[in-house]
């Protein structure tokens, strides 16, 4: 009776894990380079033989590497990912990886993001633009021109978020390792002018948060149940 407890335990926690990401997800829409959260599961079997258990894992979180759909929107300060990479951005807690490409310049020429932030080159530095000479057009690799003239590249990046990922603010992702840039790939770009929105699918993710929701009552259910059941057991053979 208690492997039955311990078993609905275990799912409840893994599908209280599954609610909060799938929440997260949904919250997060409409936000501009955000990728959507998923949970990996795993069976954790105790015991061998005919006395075997089999439980639910707490799950690992990863990243969805499923591109969002490019929104056009004429401002030059604006910039989308095209493939498998990421700007990086310094912050407070170091470089953080980003698909949000809402830029600006300062009247310094600093390239910032849309919160303040550096945006760094492939070397890792501050981009620095010249203020006086107005919107930079940028190449399809990255490059950034003003009148004609390179002034600077945007940085496009490589990195494995991994599992249990660091968020930083809505669409940052803090990466445990050092980012690695893209060299000479021609399936990895930079358009200008166009925003990456959310991959987040709110359909799917709200019919996913009403089955789990089911799923997570029934589990409660259950526990309720078997929690009232071994109580019952206990109290009848304690009066005989």
């Amino acid at each position: 009776m208690q492997d039955s407890l311990y078993v609905s335990l275990s799912a409840h926690v893994a599908l209280e894990k599954r609610l909060n990401t799938i929440a997260d997800n949904v919250a997060n829409a409409g936000t501009i380079g955000f990728r959507a959260t998923g949970v990996r599961f795993e069976d954790v079997v105790s015991g061998t033989g005919q006395s075997a258990v089999s439980f639910s894992s707490s799950g690992d979180n990863y990243l969805s590497t499923q591109t969002g759909a490019l929104r056009e929107t004429g401002n030059p300060f604006d910039f989308a990912i095209q493939g498998d990479a990421w700007f990086a951005i310094e912050t407070p807690a170091g470089t953080v990886m980003t698909r949000d490409g809402r830029f600006t310049m300062l009247d310094t020429g600093d390239l910032v993001t849309h919160q303040g932030f550096p945006v760094l080159d492939a070397g890792g530095a501050p981009i620095q633009l010249d203020p006086q000479n107005g919107e930079p057009d940028a190449g399809a690799d990255g490059s950034l021109r003003q009148n004609g003239q390179l002034v600077g590249a945007i940085g496009l990046f490589h990195f494995d978020p991994g599992e249990n990922f660091v968020r930083y603010g809505n669409s940052g992702i803090v990466p445990a390792g050092d980012p690695e840039p893209v060299v000479d790939r021609n399936d990895i770009g930079v358009a200008q002018g166009f925003v990456e929105e959310s991959n987040v699918n709110p359909v799917l993710e709200m019919t996913r948060l009403i089955m789990v929701q089911r799923a997570f009552e029934n589990t409660a259910a259950a526990i309720r149940t078997t929690d009232r059941s071994l109580g019952e057991a206990i109290s009848t053979l304690g009066g005989k």
